[in-house]
């Protein structure tokens, strides 16, 4: 019996190693085993800012990767979350009565939801701001090396 508040919290907590899909389809799942890959990615951004800074155009790319993933599992983890009963136990209980405990929803639940909330849309719009930023400082800077009059031994 595939538990509804527990999945929740493994998408929440653990979703950018798969550790949900683990849990829900088994440890064939493919997805499962492609969601960390953005997350070392990313990892790898963070890196790349440490050792070279924050003008690290690469680092640009592959930290939002963290973030969108990690948003991406938290909106999973809401939507695990909010499914009703009936939909739950016809999706990952099958065998079980569709009113079956494991698809019920407790406290537990909306904290899982809550926290979901709160740290997916904080990750999200911190990427986006992020990403966002450094490309437009970029362009920004590039505009005004095309722009910069030619010197007197230039033409």
């Amino acid at each position: 019996m595939k538990d509804k508040t527990l999945a929740a919290w493994l998408a929440f907590l653990g979703g950018p190693l798969g550790l949900h899909r683990f849990y829900l389809h088994g440890p064939a799942d493919p997805l499962g085993w492609l969601l960390p890959v953005p997350t070392a990615l990313g990892l790898y951004g963070i890196e790349r800012v440490r050792q070279f800074g924050l003008d690290d155009q690469l680092s640009w790319l592959l930290i939002p990767l963290l973030g969108f993933t990690i948003a991406g599992c938290a909106l999973r983890a809401i939507l695990y979350g909010l499914a009703t009963p009936e939909r739950w136990n016809a999706r990952f209980n099958p065998s079980a009565s569709p009113d079956a405990a494991p698809g019920h929803t407790n406290w537990l639940t909306i904290g899982a939801i809550v926290a979901a909330l709160l740290v997916g849309t904080a990750v999200l719009m911190a990427s986006l701001a992020y990403g966002f930023q450094h490309y437009f400082e970029y362009q920004i800077a590039e505009a005004r090396k095309i722009s910069q009059p030619a010197g007197p031994n230039e033409k």
